[in-house]
């Protein structure tokens, strides 16, 4: 795939909805060009709840294509739980980032206890989310999982896994923002990674946000509601297009022939 013109994005983005509009008009582009060799008729958009979800919504709707949930729960630190040294998605197995394990001394197995209630809670959150309804075949589809924001990446490195395990034909993460470090460390995880912004100074994804505020289960269904969901296409392409700014937009990694996607990272970086 040739490297696009230059595009605009302006920063911080208004609020998730808003990052998702730009996020769906990117990606329509990229579906509509026939040397991407992917497919809108097997496409299908996963959104990581909570905070993915908005985002996920505006691309279902921008690409005209079913939108669910993969649910995943974030493994903490006990003695500091907001700080993850995991996750685990539905379906996957818990992944752990070896790198904080190996500095807090810790092992995957004395983090049995807590992998056990973030399970216990992931089941509670499907039962939610989902209403008894099955989720959405992925086997042959080409899977967007979309984020607010990219991190450390351990959670969007344990759902990429579980839909690669599922049998997915691609695997495409799309996030508005991300560290620059956990984007490019994706490719190892993704066949396509698209970001609209990477800021040398990310800290954390709320700073790149308007508003970011907490999200509620009752959102996530609302949302999931109003969305393209399993079996429903949505209204059809749409999306708003950038807003003001300069960015130049960069492919990181290896070069490959146009239909090969793979361990293609495509970057929409503020100059």
């Amino acid at each position: 795939m040739p490297v696009s013109a230059p595009e605009t994005v302006s920063l911080p983005f208004a609020d998730r909805s808003a990052a998702g509009r730009l996020l769906g008009a990117r990606l329509l582009r990229m579906f509509a060009d026939p040397a991407s060799g992917l497919s809108l008729a097997r496409a299908v958009v996963l959104a990581l709840p909570r905070g993915g979800v908005p985002a996920g919504r505006e691309v279902s709707m921008a690409l005209g294509v079913p939108l669910d949930v993969l649910v995943t729960r974030k493994i903490g630190y006990p003695p500091q739980p907001e700080l993850g040294v995991g996750a685990v998605a539905e379906g996957g197995q818990p992944v752990f980032d070896d790198e904080i394990l190996a500095r807090l001394g810790l092992t995957p197995a004395a983090l049995a206890p807590v992998v056990s209630r973030e399970l216990a809670e992931l089941g509670r959150r499907i039962a939610v989310y989902r209403g008894g309804r099955p989720a959405i075949t992925v086997r042959g589809r080409d899977v967007i999982v979309t984020d607010d924001g990219l991190a450390t990446g351990v959670t969007a490195r344990a759902a990429l896994r579980a839909v690669r395990a599922a049998g997915a034909r691609r695997t495409i993460l799309a996030v508005p923002v991300a560290a620059p470090s956990s984007a490019a460390a994706m490719l190892a995880e993704a066949d396509l990674v698209v970001v609209l912004a990477a800021p040398a100074a990310f800290r954390a994804v709320g700073e790149w946000y308007q508003s970011f505020g907490q999200l509620r289960d009752a959102d996530v269904i609302r949302l999931l509601a109003a969305g393209a969901g399993p079996g429903r296409t949505a209204p059809g392409p749409g999306g708003a297009a950038p807003g003001p700014g300069t960015a130049v937009l960069r492919r990181v990694g290896a070069a490959h022939p146009a239909a090969a996607l793979r361990r293609a990272l495509v970057l929409v970086q503020p100059a």
